[in-house]
């Protein structure tokens, strides 16, 4: 049987490039390539996944081809990633790209399931930190329950 992860490293921090969600990115489509991510993660999803490649001006369909047949180190996808045509590195880019993923906040209704299950009746606004709180009860759930 194959472990599964549940993916720790949340939206809100960022690599050497300074890009939020790209550590995650990196490791949700890493996991999946290996048949390794917890159920119910997708390994390059619609929400901040995306909003990571378009944002960086990258192509979907290179960045999972890569992160699957070469199983970069964090390092080395960063290194691919400046080396990409058309790749929006600046700080201007990656500062309207980090507010986008900083000011995104859920629709209420997956706010109030996403505290609810963690016992809370009030809590964060923002996506990154409802997001790890939702990782945070996914872990607890599948190694730390028992």
């Amino acid at each position: 049987m194959t472990t599964k992860y549940v993916p720790l490293i949340s939206s809100g921090v960022a690599g050497p490039l300074g890009v939020l969600h790209l550590p995650r990115l990196w490791l949700k489509a890493s996991l999946e390539a290996l048949g390794k991510l917890a159920d119910g993660y997708p390994g390059c999803g619609p929400g901040y996944d995306q909003m990571v490649i378009d944002g960086l001006g990258l192509r979907r369909d290179a960045v999972l081809d890569f992160l699957k047949t070469q199983r970069p180190t964090y390092p080395q996808f960063e290194a691919w990633i400046r080396q990409q045509p058309g790749v929006r590195l600046d700080a201007a880019s990656i500062a309207k790209l980090n507010a986008a993923i900083t000011g995104y906040l859920h629709d209420d209704a997956t706010r109030q399931a996403i505290l609810s299950a963690n016992g809370l009746t009030d809590g964060p606004r923002d996506a990154v930190n409802l997001n790890n709180l939702d990782d945070w009860k996914e872990f607890h759930e599948a190694v730390l329950k028992g």
